[in-house]
This record gives structure tokens, sequence and C-alpha cells, in this order.
């Protein structure tokens, strides 16, 4: 059958439940937003005032912090757009740039991660051999890469409008038929290398890591119990859950329906639950700018020092304070 069906996006409305997406989207967006501004700026203040020379996987989370740090600037645009009902206020151009960024987010963070767990892959397992692969001016290199070529795949993005006159509603960025039979093969592919590919370097990562300190414990007990082996399994552990949750559900979508699409025209049913399930799982990718710093904060442990060692100092601050404020009421 063919793929285009311009009669059933024509007649079919699948912005079914715009009430109760001014209020949750909104609200969800707005603790993003804040959450990954607070999280990725203290990130990048902290990086900034270390004094030591940074290592491989120092250098990828702070271009992974930069990555979720700029993803916020387009974020009021999209509150905004939640809020007005899928109705776009800013014109065409700003719709363009907002796919673009969230589209680099999105695929800049998959590298960066997959750069991660492949750096402590190598860092435990092929330490003397892949030491010059791990060295700071190629790693550099490689984050210049990832930039580059994240740029060139989105860049397109901002030749071709995303933005669609509807009866009451401009909307934007709302990808919900793939019509064209070019535009389905684009994104299988797309899906493949920038989601499958990763999440099986991922996998490949965690498990040869998890095989190797297995083996070590049971040959010597005694080197279980050193903190830097453990760091590292757990942040790839960390990485790949941050993926599956993230990620997962909405390329998954994407591929699922994708091929449907390429053999059936969907139904105006089918098109409204693919409208819902894009909605929820784009919000759950977006979600991963929050769980970043997580991760941060458990790779890097003289980051850790110094976040805690902040928190103490507030708790102590805000103590003194309080009992300053308690003496001079009683005083008085």
């Amino acid at each position: 059958m063919p793929v285009n069906d311009s009669s059933t996006n024509q007649t079919c409305d699948v912005f079914i439940y715009k009430e109760s997406t001014r209020i949750i989207f909104p609200i969800f967006y707005c603790l993003v937003f804040v959450i990954s501004v607070a999280g990725n700026s203290l990130v990048l203040f902290i990086t900034c005032q270390k004094k030591q020379k940074m290592n491989s996987t120092t250098i990828y989370l702070i271009n992974l912090a930069i990555s979720d740090t700029l993803f916020t600037l387009a974020l009021p645009g999209r509150i905004t757009y939640y809020i007005r009902g899928f109705d776009w206020p800013f014109g065409d151009f700003l719709c363009r740039l907002t796919a673009m960024i969230f589209y680099c987010n999105t695929y800049a963070s998959i590298a960066f991660m997959t750069c991660i767990s492949v750096d402590r892959y190598l860092a435990m397992l092929h330490r003397q051999r892949c030491q010059r692969l791990r060295k700071t001016k190629v790693v550099r290199g490689v984050c210049i890469l990832v930039w580059v070529v994240v740029l060139l795949e989105t860049c397109p993005l901002l030749l071709k409008s995303t933005l669609e006159d509807r009866t009451t509603h401009r909307t934007c960025m709302e990808f919900s038929n793939f019509d064209s039979r070019n535009m389905a093969y684009g994104l299988l592919l797309g899906c493949l290398f920038g989601f499958c590919l990763p999440l099986g370097l991922i996998l490949g990562c965690y498990s040869r890591v998890s095989c190797k300190l297995y083996r070590t414990a049971k040959e010597n007990p005694v080197t279980n119990k050193s903190g830097s082996n453990s760091r590292a399994k757990n942040m790839i552990l960390l990485i790949l859950l941050s993926f599956v949750v993230c990620f997962s559900p909405y390329h998954i979508t994407v591929m699922q329906f994708t091929v449907r699409r390429l053999y059936n025209v969907p139904s105006c049913e089918e098109l409204k639950t693919l409208k819902m399930f894009l909605q929820v799982t784009v919000a759950m990718m977006n979600f991963n700018s929050c769980i970043d710093p997580i991760i941060y904060f458990f790779a890097i442990k003289t980051y850790k020092n110094r976040v805690l060692s902040l928190f103490k100092s507030y708790i102590s601050i805000s103590a003194s304070s309080r009992s300053m404020q308690e003496n001079s009421s009683s005083n008085t």
C-alpha cells in the first residue's frame, strides 16, 4: 500500500488532550528546566574551578553538561507552546532552531554517554595498550568530531519548516505521520546508527567490565575492595539505565510505527495513539538532562567531595544564621 495518505492526515485531529497538556507538560518542563540548569551549571562551575589536570572521563562529562545546558535554552519556548495548547507564537525560524537544538542535544548526549562507557572500558581492560586513545589531546579531538557530526546531522532541520498551520493553532515540531517512504527509511537508518549501535556498545562495555571485575574478585578478593573499579562499573551501569529509561521508549516507538507505516496506512485512532506515545516518550527523553549531573556525581570523586563540601558549608552557614537570629530575639 502507498505510504502517503494525506486525506487521513487532514481529517484526523490527533491533538485530543490539549486541556490536560496545558497543565501537565508546562509543570514537567519547568521542573526539567530548573533541575537541569541548576545541576549542569553546578557541574560546569565546580569543574572550571578545579586546579588539577582533567582526565578523559572529565572532558566527556563536561561536554555532556554543555549539551544539556544548551538544551535548556529551548525549553521556555516549548513551555509556552504547551501552555497555549500546541500553538507556536514565535515564528518559523525559532521553530526550526528549537527542533535543531532538541535533536542536537539528544544525539550529542547519546554520543558522549557512549564515549564515556568506551573510555571506562579501555581504562579497565586495555589501560596500557590504549593509553594513547585516552590522552587529553585525543579526547578533545573526539569531542570536536562528535559536535561536528551532530551539527551536520541536525543542521538540515534549519532548512525545512516544521511549522504547520492547522484550524485553530500552529504546531511546531510535531512529527506524527511520517508521510514519505524516504523519510521512513531515513528514520530507521537514524535510529540504527543513533540509538541501536550506541546501545550495543554500552551494553558490551558494561558486560566486559562486569566480567573483568568478577574474575578479579574471584582470583583476589582483596582487590574487590578497591573503589575505583567499582566506580567505573557503577558509572557505566548508570549510563546504561539512563539510556534505556530515557532514550529507548522514544526510539522503539518511532521504529515500530515506521515499519508498520511502510506497509499499512494508519487509521485515525492509530495516529492519535502514536501522538500520545510520542509526547510521553519525548518528555522522558528530555528528562535525561536532569539525570546527567547524577552520573557526574557518582563518576568523579573530586566533584562528589566538592559538592558534599558545599552542601555541608551551606548547612553550617544556615545553622549559624538561625542561631544568631535566635540569640538576637532572646536578647530583645
